[in-house]
């Protein structure tokens, strides 16, 4: 048995976490890639903050193909976009190479619902390569796992209403200006809201295009729906701006917001199913306040009802904690794009990664796999 390898894609605030906790569960990182040209060859150690050199340099984003190549590599930690279309070049490289990959990429949790032309694309490279890919993170358990357990405790849910609350600072400039932090009105209203505001049918056929754009509980209401056996009837998003009652600075941004403009955006997903159960879930993500905290509210409305409230989550690592423990279902999950839904439940590994699994040579596989004792 060796450890796990991993090779971390993207070198930004949340790698600071992914790989530390990678490497206390005893994984190998082998390789690290960026797009920004002030990281490229430091040492991983000083996006981790540990006095030690891990000898391992951060190397142009460009070469991340060529060492999937010629590298022994279990899984590649992605932590870029939060949209599948702009990670999609990545996962697919990680596909054709046969490398599984786990993206903190909120749509890649459950694309199917937003750009069902890529996912059925990703997924057969995947198959063919005998790899996985998914999308794992804070929506994994609190927003998808733990909604499911409860609902097993459940008689009869006739709706699920959620709420969550994150400050965009902590993930980084792509996930702010997503949620339209910094933009004035009249821009969130052209580039945010006028899309949601199309038929039924030209949504779809939006959605056919790739060029959907997804809040975040988009994707979670289709994950929700795919793990209780629901089927889809109706799903509508409507966004509306947070606005800055007083300046703020954006150092994500690198700004003061003034007043008036926004700050990020509060996104509500409405979901219908043929069963007769209602999802109306909520993701309020911006530039906070002084005053501002993170919140995880979701009630199951049905026999019996039961509400759930964990305030002061420590969102980002709890991200990231979730994507390192994913590793696991992930390395001995069917090839293709495999979303978590198909997974058991995320929980804690009290033990090195790889004790949970077995990395032998496989004759019968021609070659590396992974699988359980």
């Amino acid at each position: 048995m060796r450890k796990i390898t991993m090779v971390q894609y993207g070198c930004g605030k949340m790698s600071k976490y992914t790989m530390r906790y990678a490497l206390e569960k005893g994984v190998k990182i082998v390789g690290a890639f960026d797009i920004d040209e002030s990281k490229i060859g430091l040492d991983i150690s000083s996006i981790i903050g540990c006095d030690e050199k891990l000898n391992v340099k951060i190397q142009d984003a460009k070469e991340f193909e060529d060492f999937l190549k010629t590298h022994d590599v279990d899984v590649a930690i992605i932590t870029t976009t939060s949209i599948f279309a702009e990670n999609y070049p990545i996962y697919e490289i990680c596909a054709r190479n046969g490398v599984n990959a786990i993206s903190t990429c909120e749509e890649a949790f459950y694309a199917q619902n937003s750009s069902p032309k890529l996912a059925k694309k990703l997924d057969k490279i995947a198959k063919e390569n005998g790899c996985t890919i998914c999308g794992s993170g804070y929506q994994d358990v609190f927003w998808g796992n733990l909604i499911s357990v409860i609902g097993g405790a459940t008689h009869k849910i006739v709706k699920i209403k959620g709420k969550s609350s994150y400050n965009v600072e902590d993930y980084g400039i792509s996930l702010a200006k997503v949620h339209g932090a910094g933009l004035t009105k009249e821009q969130f209203e052209k580039g945010i809201i006028e899309p949601e505001k199309m038929s039924e049918e030209e949504l779809k056929k939006l959605i056919n295009s790739g060029k959907f754009a997804p809040s975040f509980m988009w994707n979670v209401n289709g994950w929700l729906c795919s793990k209780l056996g629901l089927h889809i009837t109706k799903q509508t998003q409507n966004s509306v701006p947070q606005i800055a009652e007083e300046e703020i600075h954006s150092t994500t941004l690198n700004m003061t917001i003034p007043k008036g403009y926004c700050t990020g955006l509060s996104a509500v997903v409405t979901t219908e199913t043929k069963e007769g159960t209602t999802i109306v879930s909520e993701c309020i993500g911006k530039v906070y306040g002084p005053n501002d905290f993170d919140c995880n509210d979701w009630t199951i409305e049905g026999e019996p009802s039961t509400r759930v409230v964990i305030e002061r989550p420590s969102t980002a690592e709890l991200t990231c904690a979730s994507v390192i423990n994913r590793i696991v279902e992930v390395l001995c999950a069917e090839p293709g794009y495999t979303t978590t839904d198909q997974m058991p439940e995320n929980i804690y590994k009290a033990h090195n990664l790889d004790k949970y699994i077995e990395i032998v040579d496989c004759p019968d596989c021609d070659g590396e796999c992974h699988c359980h004792d």
